[in-house]
């Protein structure tokens, strides 16, 4: 099929790249030319493990295209994907400033019949207001337009994989000819997920999954709106609830680690997202969370449990830099190291990111900041210019009197960390993401301190601390 998609973030990216690599004849448009040109020239605005292979192969293929010309993006495609960003308000609603424009753009310039997919996150009901849209401002009066909506489910780090290799695929329609086309353009995706086989998919080259049975689940457009808001923000009281129970670990004596892996052997429970920390951030979880409770107010339902999800979200951050100041006792003037910039592995985001709003803190007391990112530091340079970016992990431990690790990056866990020991003025770790193990820790002569697990002391300074040269048992997390 020939399929025009609008709006070139994330989503966008992964989603016009994906459908060409399955065949489609795509072509992407944004309203930011400067990206535009960029991928025209085949530089990927985004760190995504894939995306770039993908893009540069389906660019060759000439099965995928970018053009600022969004007026003839519109007319080229039968089928449309709005993947624009719906960013939050000051008051929590989700800003559906870019869906309205875009829905003038198509009603204005199609000159035939289109099917208009949502891609992008938008609050249940929002499809009714899209059909509205494009009706009042449709230019020729022979031209149909038929909604639908098809929530992502893209984790970022994994985005191309859960694309190709998806656990659903929801297909939010209120007719017969648009759930037909919608099965067309995944017919290639689900097909291959039903016989076991991975097709033409590149991921192999780094080692592509086992390939798993995709469900397709068809419903209507409100219900797929409120599926993505109520699949995330679950996900958010997962988080939350996880660090509650580290928090009553603390209290208790327990470890964190023990409790939530044997609940997550519960099946009804699971393992996924029960992980203590500094909570969640990057742009779907914090952002989705506030529009689905904004959407409950409106609706009349009492929502406050995401509420106090969120409020103990936010908290990690007071709790982290509380610990910080405990072990330092004095901030100011100190030398401190960040391992981690991005709000989680495998990506170059920061949006929301907790290592963002720890920075400020730290600066706000004065100490003196070396960090340490593998994708994330050109955009967090941009916003703090007074830290020193390095560009070897080990560089960021120099005379530090502490090291925080904000992302779970796997590298960290693969570090020297006995040369890490000796290059530090103080021997200090303080673990946002409870990546490392904290006896191995603690038997390297590091002063450790993470969420909900038990504080060993350090071995007496006397004794020879980095007798344990190996970082594997550091690699192994308990």
């Amino acid at each position: 099929m020939r399929i025009t998609v609008i709006g070139c973030g994330y989503v966008g990216l992964v989603t016009g790249t994906c459908l060409a690599e399955v065949g489609h004849q795509v072509v992407c448009t944004d309203n930011d030319r400067e990206r535009i040109s960029s991928l025209k020239a085949g530089v990927v605005p985004i760190y995504e493990p894939h995306l770039d292979a993908l893009l540069a192969s389906n660019m060759r293929e000439n099965r995928l295209s970018f053009t600022d010309d969004a007026a003839e993006a519109v007319r080229s495609g039968d089928a449309i994907f709005i993947c624009v960003g719906t960013p939050p308000k000051e008051n929590g609603e989700a800003d559906l400033s870019a869906i309205d424009n875009v829905a003038r753009l198509i009603a204005t310039e199609a000159h035939s019949s289109k099917l208009v997919i949502e891609k992008s996150t938008v609050p249940a009901q929002t499809g009714q207001q899209l059909k509205r849209a494009l009706s009042v401002y449709r230019r020729h009066p022979a031209v149909e337009f038929r909604v639908a909506s098809n929530p992502e489910f893209l984790r970022e780090g994994t985005a191309v994989e859960d694309f190709l290799h998806p656990d659903r695929v929801v297909l939010g329609v209120e007719d017969e000819k648009s759930e037909k086309e919608l099965r067309e353009i995944y017919h290639p995706i689900l097909e291959a997920t039903a016989e076991k086989t991975n097709f033409r998919c590149p991921v192999h080259l780094s080692g592509c999954p086992p390939a798993k049975s995709a469900q397709l689940v068809v419903t209507t457009i409100n219900s797929a709106e409120l599926i993505k808001h109520a699949s995330n923000s679950f996900l958010a009281l997962k988080i939350s609830y996880a660090n509650m129970i580290a928090d009553l670990c603390e209290k208790v004596g327990a470890d964190v680690q023990e409790v939530v892996h044997a609940m997550g052997l519960d099946p009804r429970i699971g393992r996924q997202f029960l992980n203590a920390g500094l909570g969640f951030g990057g742009f779907c979880l914090p952002k989705d969370v506030q529009a689905f409770v904004r959407l409950a107010e409106h609706s009349g339902v009492n929502f406050n449990m995401l509420r106090e999800a969120e409020h103990v979200n936010k908290r990690r951050i007071d709790l982290f830099t509380e610990k910080i100041r405990q072990a330092l006792w004095v901030i100011k003037d100190k030398q401190i190291g960040i391992l981690g910039l991005a709000f989680k592995a495998n990506t170059d985001d920061i949006r929301f990111a907790p290592s963002l709003e720890v920075i400020r803190r730290l600066l706000a007391e004065g100490a003196h900041l070396r960090a340490y990112d593998q994708e994330a530091m050109d955009k967090t340079a941009a916003i703090f210019p007074q830290v020193r970016f390095c560009r070897e992990p080990y560089d960021v431990a120099r005379d530090a009197d502490a090291l925080l690790i904000l992302t779970e990056w796997p590298e960290f866990r693969q570090l020297d960390w006995s040369l890490i020991y000796d290059k530090m003025s103080r021997p200090l770790i303080l673990d946002g993401r409870n990546l490392l193990n904290p006896q191995a820790m603690t038997q390297l002569g590091f002063e450790y301190h993470c969420f909900g697990r038990p504080q060993e002391k350090p071995l007496p300074q006397f004794l020879p601390a980095p007798v344990l040269r190996a970082s594997s048992a550091i690699a192994q997390q308990a």
